[in-house]
């Protein structure tokens, strides 16, 4: 009785598992893509609670990641510190895993420093290459599946 217990409350330890929310700066964002160079494409997913398109399409992100052990997926938040919770609420319901990142940086500073191309709008997806960590494709708004899975080839491939 006492195995089942110990085992039922490792269980629920690891259930209740919360993502933790780690503030990002784009500096230290671009230092994360660059160590998995020649391990893994990187796709950064830039996101907010009150952006729609955003929302809709981070269940399928999530599940291209889940599906792709050579695939890294880092998800930057862009809501305000307010909605620290909610976040971290949302990111345990889609199981996105361990931890999380939230923009701690000017907008200006942080969109001009992930691409100049940027205008800021969300959400903005930006694919970098496996071997060579570089980016391979970007794009602002909401996507279909197949543009995501062409990006993720093609950043496998370079």
């Amino acid at each position: 009785m006492k195995i089942f217990s110990y085992i039922f409350l490792i269980f629920i330890n690891i259930s209740c598992e919360q993502t933790k929310l780690l503030p990002i700066s784009v500096e230290k964002l671009k230092e994360i893509v660059h160590s998995f160079k020649g391990e893994k494409a990187v796709l950064v997913n830039v996101w907010a609670l009150w952006c729609r398109p955003c929302v809709e399409e981070f269940p399928m992100i999530v599940k291209l990641n889940q599906e792709r052990k050579d695939l890294e997926v880092i998800f930057v938040n862009v809501d305000f510190e307010d909605d620290i919770e909610d976040i971290v609420n949302f990111s345990n319901k889609n199981n996105i895993g361990q931890f999380s990142y939230i923009k701690q940086q000017k907008d200006e500073i942080f969109i001009e420093g992930l691409h100049p191309s940027w205008s800021g709008s969300l959400p903005f997806t930006i694919v970098y290459g496996k071997n060579s960590s570089s980016i391979i494709d970007y794009w602002e708004g909401k996507k279909p599946e197949s543009r995501f899975v062409d990006a993720i080839a093609r950043a496998l491939d370079n």
